[in-house]
């Protein structure tokens, strides 16, 4: 079960930001193996001010489109997978909407299944 959060400078359309959910989702199908339906995201925008990217950290040159992508779930996959998950996105992303893949900054966040409650107060993955 992921959960993304997708953070963008203001200024894109709905078709841009609904793009990169799907490039997203579409990746985590194929390289995280996630269930088909499993979509949860919040896509925010920010002003320039409250959206502060280093541009050239790690020697990586970004530029005011950068996204943001921060995405909580099960712990367990290994590297490979997840390299493979950075590099789908990235490469969809630039195919899609020709952003640069310098603009594709990701987080995983990995946490254990106890910590998901899909509704009515319960831990429906807790064992």
């Amino acid at each position: 079960m992921p959960f993304a959060r997708i953070d963008l400078a203001k200024g894109k359309s709905a078709e841009y930001r609904r793009t990169i959910g799907e490039v997203i989702y579409n990746a985590m199908l194929e390289a995280l193996n996630v269930p088909k339906d499993d979509r949860f995201q919040v896509i925010n925008e920010h002003e320039p001010d409250n959206f502060v990217i280093d541009p050239s950290y790690l020697g990586i040159e970004r530029t005011g489109d950068c996204v943001v992508i921060q995405i909580t779930l099960n712990a367990g996959r290994g590297v490979e997978q997840k390299r493979s998950f950075y590099k789908a996105v990235a490469d969809g992303l630039h195919e899609r909407l020709g952003l640069r893949r310098e603009d594709v900054f990701i987080s995983l966040v990995e946490v254990t299944k106890e910590n998901w409650s899909f509704g009515n107060g319960e831990a429906q993955y807790a064992t």
